[in-house]
């Protein structure tokens, strides 16, 4: 409750830090060469599998890939409401 608070009367953002960041995961993908169809296939297989064993807050996931030095990691913040008990 509080994030969605700080989101909705928090600072927004700058049109040129989102024109960079977007510029930047753009830049990765090309380095990993990871089509953007590729990402939202990657996404939906993610979501997919996890909720078979919990249910998420698809609004509030976000799935990206950062860059390091050398690599390229595949970070995800996935919000978990509850844990599925499978029997």
């Amino acid at each position: 409750m509080i994030e969605s608070l700080m989101k909705l009367f928090g600072k927004k953002e700058r049109s040129g830090k989102i024109a960079r960041d977007r510029l930047k995961m753009v830049l990765i993908h090309d380095h990993a060469n990871i089509s953007p169809e590729l990402m939202i296939n990657l996404k939906n297989d993610i979501i997919r599998v996890i909720s078979t064993y919990m249910d998420i807050d698809q609004e509030d996931m976000d799935i990206a890939l950062e860059q390091d030095a050398d690599s390229v990691a595949l970070v995800a913040n996935i919000p978990v409401n509850r844990v599925k008990h499978h029997k």
